[in-house]
């Protein structure tokens, strides 16, 4: 017999510790989650395809709907003891109050991911869950949904640009899920029955979120990519583009790439970040179509030659995006718009001056804070020769109120209610007279 003993079985991965790490990664340190899903420390990777669904949906939950989590938990805790751990509180307030979880399973859970000789802490979870599980429903049946679970700073940007009611229905668009949009390379009609998708006006389709991208028809054959429908926008602004020179600046990750070579541009892509980039070409690799890749900063750049058309998708808050990334209002304030919004202005001079008279430039942001759109337009309508080149509401299958007095594309996660909304995006095309 050998006297080898064998390796001991690595014990499993509690999918709550690990939603609990990437809550305290967002509220604590101020990680994306995103970055962290990606981070093999985490332990997301390793669950199985069940637990990661479920991880993904109970943090984006507790995220959506913080402010009425804290709220309810406030009823029941006026201080916060030292040590006690909030997202273990608020994971299982997710789960009891909004994700219709047995309470006992939701309790016994939260209280698990506690070590068994912290028995304070035990105790406490275990006390102001079950007063969650028996007298929370009530207490957010009062709430405010929209007000409670938007900061501040966001809902008073919104309620100045845009008004109270439309600010409302942008903060209730953000607790849905958004659903899964897709971009095809050709037979929009044939890949929707495919699919079982719903093809929208713009020619995108869209589904339900959930389950393996990977795994549906047509992936691994380059068929399509995901690409929010918004997101589809600013390249029609651009009109025909086939046989075009066209540059497409901070282009990672891709998706407007992808959808001007298969448009028939001669797409150049040009981004700051290698890492980046490499997840381009890879996706680009994938769908089969092909585009010049430039590493470069675009604020010190000069091209070879002046292109036919420049898209310029400017760094940003991305507070449009915030239905597929609700940890977005707690990694950015004020002072971030400010310091985008100067990048901006310097980007869209850059960009400008790589453009052939005649060509023309789409500047585009997926915020909703007017200092990184409608704001710019002073510095658009200021640069040598340009010339604003009205967006056409019913020819993007948008409601009339999608594009400004000034002829600029201002999308909202409300627009296209019924359909399950679309991404804040604000562009606006400019053509070169001179």
């Amino acid at each position: 017999m050998s006297d080898q003993t064998a390796p001991a079985t690595p014990a499993p991965i509690n999918p709550r510790r690990v939603a609990a790490s990437l809550l305290d990664g967002v509220l604590g340190k101020g990680r994306a989650l995103d970055d962290q899903l990606a981070d093999p420390k985490t332990g997301f990777r390793d669950l199985a395809d069940r637990d990661r669904a479920f991880v993904r949906r109970l943090v984006a939950t507790a995220l959506r709907r913080r402010g009425q989590i804290d709220g309810v938990l406030r009823k029941f805790l006026t201080l916060w003891p030292k040590g006690l751990p909030r997202e273990a509180l608020r994971l299982g307030a997710a789960e009891l109050l909004f994700l219709d979880a047995p309470p006992h399973a939701a309790v016994d859970s939260a209280v698990d991911l506690m070590h068994p000789d912290q028995k304070k802490p035990r105790g406490l979870i275990n006390a102001v869950l079950r007063k969650v599980a028996t007298e929370g429903m009530a207490i957010v049946a009062e709430q405010d949904a929209a007000l409670t679970n938007t900061p501040d700073w966001l809902w008073q940007s919104w309620d100045h640009a845009y008004g109270p009611d439309v600010a409302r229905d942008i903060a209730l668009a953000h607790l849905q899920e958004a659903p899964l949009d897709i971009s095809v390379k050709s037979d929009a009609s044939v890949w929707a029955e495919t699919l079982q998708a719903e093809l929208l006006p713009n020619g995108s389709l869209r589904r339900m979120a959930g389950g393996a991208i990977e795994s549906l028809p047509g992936f691994e054959d380059g068929a399509w990519w995901i690409q929010d429908a918004a997101a589809t926008l600013p390249a029609l602004l651009l009109g025909d583009v086939k046989d075009l020179r066209v540059a497409d600046l901070c282009a990672a990750p891709g998706g407007k790439t992808a959808q001007l070579a298969a448009m028939g541009a001669q797409v150049m892509a040009v981004d700051r970040s290698d890492p980046r980039l490499k997840r381009l070409k890879a996706n680009l690799k994938r769908l089969h179509l092909k585009a010049e890749v430039r590493t470069a900063e675009i604020e010190s750049w000069q091209p070879p030659q002046l292109f036919d058309a420049v898209l310029l998708d400017a760094p940003c808050s991305a507070t449009g995006t915030i239905r597929r990334h609700p940890d977005l209002p707690y990694l950015k304030d004020e002072t971030d718009v400010m310091k985008l919004a100067a990048l901006q202005q310097r980007l869209i001079k850059a960009a400008w001056a790589m453009l052939k008279p005649g060509g023309k430039m789409v500047y585009c942001v997926c915020s909703l804070q007017p200092e990184e759109g409608e704001r710019q337009m002073p510095v658009l309508r200021a640069l040598p020769g340009a010339r604003i080149v009205p967006a056409d509401a019913a020819k993007l299958g948008l409601p009339e109120e999608a594009v400004t007095s000034d002829g600029a594309l201002r999308t909202l996660p409300c627009h296209w209610a019924e359909r399950g909304g679309m991404d804040g995006f604000f562009a606006v095309c400019l053509e070169k007279t001179v």
